[in-house]
């Protein structure tokens, strides 16, 4: 229990009781928890891998290698898949995809090993087209063992 000076008044002089709460103790126990908190809280941090450019002028060079578009159309549950603008089937897939990846990626044609990780597929799909059946042919053309698939963003006027 805290006191207070009391003044003047009816004569009495001393310490009359105080009502006020104490709350220093409350501040220095907020002040240690904040420093805790802090201490022990893990830092966020996420790696993401960001090649950039040297430093300098850029140096443009003209690509020799064109990328392997590969369209995927959906008419009434009918799958039919394109490669390159030709219509291909679902067996011949993989092999003619290698075919034509290597004509489009001449640097790489010799050494499959360097055009399997260096040669892009693009994924082109309908909107229409289900979920499943676009995952279904990406997964095919990573069992194929390209690296670099990306799928084709088109504008929705477009299409």
């Amino acid at each position: 229990m805290a006191g207070k000076l009391a003044g003047g008044g009816k004569g009495r002089k001393g310490m009359a009781p105080n009502s006020d709460p104490n709350v220093i103790p409350f501040i220095d126990i907020m002040l240690v928890m904040l420093i805790i908190f802090m201490v022990a809280a893990p830092l966020p941090t996420v790696d993401i891998k960001v090649d950039l450019p040297p430093p300098g002028k850029p140096v443009y060079t003209e690509p020799t290698d064109k990328p392997t578009v590969v369209a995927l159309s959906d008419q009434g549950g009918v799958i039919t898949y394109f490669i390159g603008g030709e219509q291909v089937s679902k067996e011949a897939l993989t092999n003619r995809l290698l075919e034509i990846a290597r004509q489009n990626n001449p640097t790489y044609a010799g050494d499959l090993t360097t055009l399997f990780v260096e040669a892009k597929i693009f994924v082109d799909a309908d909107q229409n087209t289900a979920y499943a059946n676009v995952v279904g042919l990406i997964n095919d053309i990573d069992t194929a063992g390209f690296k670099k698939v990306s799928l084709l963003v088109k504008d929705a006027q477009s299409s």
